[in-house]
């Protein structure tokens, strides 16, 4: 029994010891890297858009503000997301907010839909 243990013991260090293995774990993570840079990116790009028709608009709904800061912010920023899209959810934050219209948007007042 000890034989096959030290047999055991002995091809594991040998497979964590060589270069391959280390080579795979890195390449892993790299992909994890780019996969987390491009959500990062999309996230950015998404409140960025959506918080400058708010800010153009000048007001949003409950529920598009709600999807921007919850859904949109909290996680872009637990990510390590930027600055920029910061100054944005502020601009956002100041915004009022009203009641969602019947037709969605009251686009006979000239609002429009982003």
């Amino acid at each position: 029994m000890e034989l096959w243990m030290t047999m055991i013991i002995t091809i594991f260090g040998s497979v964590v010891a060589t270069s391959g293995f280390w080579t795979f774990i890195q390449r892993r993570l790299d992909k994890k890297d780019v996969q987390c840079e491009m959500l990062i990116g999309l996230g950015h790009d998404r409140i960025i858009y959506l918080g400058m028709c708010y800010v153009e608009r000048g007001w949003l709904t409950q529920a598009e503000y709600e999807n921007i800061r919850d859904y949109l912010y909290k996680p872009y920023s637990k990510m390590g997301g930027n600055g920029t899209a910061e100054k944005i959810i502020k601009q956002v934050d100041s915004l009022p907010i009203r009641p969602q219209p019947i037709e969605h948007y009251n686009r006979d007042k000239g609002d429009k839909a982003c």
